[in-house]
């Protein structure tokens, strides 16, 4: 009994290092695919159509009693499908084309830090500037900040060196020297990246307004991909007029769409709902960083990357803000429950910070 209650407690922490190596890996196979030719417009309509074909499927086949669907409530969905997938996985994947997942994984740890900004602004957040955790979130998110510009505009000299070709596990999924990370390409790339992070935020924002209204997850999930398949398909017609830029092999390619289809887009979302049921928000937060030295590691080992002193000195900066940003909001949240249990406080609504896909916790 003891045993199991031991293992039972120890799952939350083994689901979310494991989902942390398979967002890494799909950033990771992403950018070996993309490096292979296959344009990042089709990359997001094919993994998007069959994240659509798996979930709509659920939907009909485990059907139980659904909330009505309005017109106004479907244009929301249409508004979050332009958010999170046509803007924020467009900026990721381009971004990764540019640049590398090591990039992405660090200036994605600027979600929470804009969330808080966009959440000040629109006064679903209260700031007390007297606050102690208030300041602290401030300063979090002004460290996270220049954290990003210094992963961006500074690369710095490489740590260690690159492994040749010859060294590298499987030669299909080394960079082509078309992809090689110049100056320009490396800003560039952080740029995307830093767009698809507020991207993020809004589509947060956004969720956590359509989820208080409408309390079905696997229906706004479901639709959700539905609408951006449709959007992303429209620009891929119209950005990519190749024929053979549609063709799929049994390669890396293909490989690459089905594991963002279905961990991306599936099994993210699940594990990331489940572990937040088990231990909260914060808990889920905690292992963002952990993102970064996996991607790291991987972009080394299967796509010959060579990690440079900026992209460490950064992350570091990064994640010093960042858990300022989520100790901030967990003393808030924690003051908030004391006030409730005395008798003083009244409810607030609380922001999800930490959202995984690129996740979509959605």
């Amino acid at each position: 009994m003891r045993l199991r209650s031991s293992v039972g407690a120890l799952l939350p922490f083994a689901a979310m290092i494991a989902l942390e190596c398979l967002d890494v890996g799909m950033t990771t196979l992403s950018k070996a695919a993309l490096s292979k030719g296959m344009s990042h417009f089709v990359f997001v309509v094919y993994s998007n159509a069959l994240a659509t074909l798996i979930l709509l499927s659920s939907y009909i086949f485990l059907r139980k009693k659904r909330l009505p669907l309005t017109l106004p409530l479907l244009c929301k969905f249409f508004l979050l499908a332009l958010v999170g997938i046509t803007v924020m996985q467009s900026c990721v994947y381009t971004g990764i084309s540019y640049s590398s997942p090591t990039l992405g994984s660090a200036i994605g740890n600027l979600v929470p830090a804009c969330t808080f900004i966009l959440a000040v602004i629109f006064r679903m957040e209260k700031l007390d500037l007297r606050s102690w955790s208030s300041q602290v979130k401030i300063m979090g998110t002004l460290v996270s900040i220049s954290g990003a510009l210094v992963v961006t505009l500074y690369k710095g000299p490489s740590i260690g060196t690159t492994l040749s070709s010859s060294q590298l596990p499987d030669k299909r999924f080394s960079s082509s020297p078309s992809n090689s990370l110049t100056g320009n390409n490396w800003i560039l790339g952080g740029v995307f990246f830093a767009v698809a992070s507020l991207s993020l935020s809004i589509w947060n924002t956004l969720q956590a307004a359509i989820v208080r209204g409408y309390p079905d997850e696997t229906t706004i999930v479901s639709f959700y991909c539905l609408f951006g398949t449709i959007q992303t398909a429209v620009i891929s017609l119209i950005a990519e007029r190749d024929p053979n830029g549609w063709s799929l092999e049994l390669d890396v390619k293909l490989i690459s769409v089905v594991y963002s289809a279905v961990f991306g887009s599936v099994i993210t979302p699940w594990v990331s709902t489940w572990c937040i049921e088990k231990k909260g928000p914060v808990f889920v937060a905690m292992f963002r960083p952990l993102g970064i030295a996996i991607a790291a590691l991987m972009g080394v080992i299967f796509l010959g990357d060579t990690l440079h002193l900026g992209s460490v000195v950064g992350a570091i900066i990064i994640a010093a803000g960042f858990y300022g940003v989520i100790w901030g909001q967990s003393k808030e949240e924690k003051n908030r429950e004391d006030d409730k249990v005395d008798g003083f406080g009244a409810s607030v609504d609380k922001i999800p910070f930490l959202s995984s896909q690129g996740e979509v916790v959605v």
